[in-house]
């Protein structure tokens, strides 16, 4: 019985595969150096975490909603999504819970995750934008909810094989951790040789190893966030990473409004402490993917918009941020102007 079910589930994702293959994307993310590209042409990595995309019902409604809520995003400034396939944790995060997870016990994917999952990043394709989607979470493993070595080499090998089609795609192997990143990394580059593979190693102002550094297309650490003067050290650790490895890197969630309960600063954010600390990695030559604080709490709390996306027009403290971010270009050209 279990062969059976293991072959039926084989079954449909390759039938969910091909139906993607006849449609790959037409967008491709690649590296040059220290830049990321978009066919061939400068690619200005600008993301936000959105952990529940895989699991929230308002964007995955129908194709044109999502379609919809990506236009909005990428008005922003937004072309980089950060999606979990693990949002199965107990901390009571918006759209989480039990069973919110890509993965079977045995490492087997669920199909109808799958499907989702092709249709988000189908749609984001058609919108120009990138999804880089964390395979493994260290929420989900500092509650015992982990794969075993072997189900979990199984889990990465399907995800990469399943997705091969779409090539507006990142791997992250970890939200803050590093556990066997290497061997995941391999187990992806040996599927699909032309994957780009990313980690984030660990906790703010935890860099990586210096194995796992060089062995990944980019790097996508979380800076420092400590609230004494986070936008001057977080620059420094993105330029020197970038003077030590020469190749892109990404500060992942830089600085971050989040609740106390979860790791987030204990004194008062401001607004422009993220404008401060985006601008000051980008004149590094890094990129960022912004925090929005509400998938740290529940829906109905302050911080959390009714349909659980985290678009503009809800929260004036993140508005400041997202109209900074949607003048990137202006403020790019700034930077490249000076660089010349």
């Amino acid at each position: 019985m279990k062969t059976c079910l293991k072959l039926i589930s084989i079954v449909l994702i390759f039938l969910q595969t091909e139906e993607a293959s006849f449609a790959q994307s037409r967008n491709k993310i690649t590296i040059n150096g220290t830049r990321f590209e978009m066919n061939g042409e400068p690619f200005e990595y600008t993301g936000i975490s959105f952990f529940n995309t895989l699991y929230n019902p308002s964007f995955n409604k129908s194709s044109d909603s999502r379609r919809e809520y990506l236009k909005q995003l990428k008005a922003t400034g937004i072309n980089v999504l950060r999606v979990w396939c693990q949002w199965d944790n107990a901390r009571g995060f918006i759209d989480g819970g039990e069973g919110k997870t890509l993965y079977n016990a045995d490492g087997s994917l669920k199909p109808d995750l799958v499907a989702v999952l092709n249709e988000i990043i189908s749609d984001a394709d058609s919108e120009g934008m990138v999804i880089l989607l964390v395979l493994f979470s260290r929420e989900s493993w500092n509650e015992n909810l982990r794969l075993s070595d072997e189900a979990s080499n199984r889990a990465v090998e399907e995800v990469a094989q399943s997705l091969i089609p779409f090539r507006n795609l990142i791997f992250q192997i970890w939200n803050e951790f590093d556990y066997r990143t290497t061997d995941y990394a391999k187990i992806i580059k040996k599927t699909d040789p032309d994957r780009l593979v990313t980690n984030s190693p660990g906790y703010a102002g935890i860099l990586g190893s210096d194995e796992e550094n060089r062995f990944l297309d980019f790097l996508s650490p979380h800076t420092t966030r400590d609230d004494y003067r986070h936008w001057e050290v977080a620059p420094r650790e993105i330029e020197y990473l970038l003077t030590k490895y020469r190749k892109p890197v990404v500060d992942d969630e830089p600085a971050r409004k989040g609740t106390p309960k979860f790791g987030g600063p204990k004194s008062p954010t401001q607004p422009e402490d993220h404008i401060l600390h985006i601008y000051n990695v980008w004149k590094t030559g890094g990129y960022t993917v912004y925090h929005h604080d509400m998938f740290q709490t529940g829906y109905g709390s302050e911080a959390v918009p009714p349909n659980g996306i985290p678009l503009p027009g809800f929260s004036p403290y993140h508005d400041q941020v997202f109209e900074f971010l949607k003048n990137r270009k202006r403020y790019l050209s700034q930077i490249r102007n000076s660089e010349n």
